[in-house]
């Protein structure tokens, strides 16, 4: 439903496909996600994986209107079994998106257009990150009243350092392509989608013609401390979300966001 998966010479290219506007990420997206890379990491005829978006944009993040009717209990006030079901939710989601960081084959996403707030998560996750020159990137969650939960703020400080991600996360602000290589979110930067698809492939291609078991202990051994430490930082931000983000700022974030107008918080 929101996931395409083509193999070819030991290459896996997944794509999202929506169903949301901008591959926005519904339940059929948080659903199958874990399926498909539990999938590729088991499947012997893949070495490498590509994780591209259709379309103009790679993900708008969260499809928040098709998400919310699960949320909807902590609108109020939240007592002990909403909070405990949001907790399952968060770290089913959380899930999900390990999943890619878990795949054993490395993970190169190509990224055009909008990478927004879910996105990031995922991308995040990846092993290798190119974009083309539209490419914009967002850690958003601030701006709907939310602590980002998925894995953004326990990957990327590795990956961009503390100062940019602190910027990015406290601020909200987008970034475009120029900024993201300059920062290190993104290896290279190429004219256009289909160049950069191109470049993931051609990257995706020589790792392939490595020896498959020394590429998956090299990502193992890469991966063995930073997993351990997001994994911790995973469980303490789902608890603390779990308790703390049902607020009057989320609902007027939700109402803004419904109303296609600008939020107005009051730390409530």
């Amino acid at each position: 439903m929101s996931l395409k998966v083509d193999v070819a010479d030991h290459v896996a290219e997944v794509t999202l496909l929506g169903p949301g506007k901008g591959n926005a990420m519904g339940p059929d997206f948080w659903r199958e996600l874990p399926v498909v890379f539990t999938r590729l990491d088991a499947d012997p005829a893949v070495r490498a994986v590509v994780l591209t978006g259709s379309g103009a944009h790679f993900s708008y993040g969260l499809d928040l209107p098709a998400m919310m009717p699960s949320w909807a209990g902590l609108l109020g006030d939240a007592l002990a079994g909403p909070r405990a079901e949001f907790l399952d939710e968060v770290r089913a989601l959380q899930h999900a998106v390990t999943s890619v960081a878990a795949c054993r084959k490395p993970v190169i996403a190509a990224v055009s257009g909008w990478c927004i707030g879910g996105g990031l998560d995922v991308v995040a996750a990846a092993d290798i990150r190119v974009a083309s020159a539209d490419a914009k990137f967002s850690l958003r969650e601030v701006k709907v009243a939310i602590v980002a939960d998925l894995g953004s703020l326990q990957r990327l400080a590795g990956i961009i350092g503390e100062g940019h991600l602190r910027e990015l996360a406290f601020t909200g602000k987008d970034i475009d392509a120029e900024r993201a290589l300059r920062i290190g979110l993104v290896n290279d930067v190429y004219p256009d989608r289909d160049t950069v698809l191109a470049e993931a492939r051609s990257t995706a291609a020589a790792i392939a013609a490595n020896p498959p078991l020394v590429v998956q202990g090299t990502k193992d051994v890469l991966g063995h401390e930073r997993e351990r430490r997001v994994a911790d930082g995973l469980r303490y931000v789902s608890a603390w979300n779990a308790a703390f983000l049902p607020s009057k700022d989320l609902g007027e974030a939700v109402q803004a966001f419904l109303e296609r107008r600008s939020p107005k918080f009051t730390g409530r």
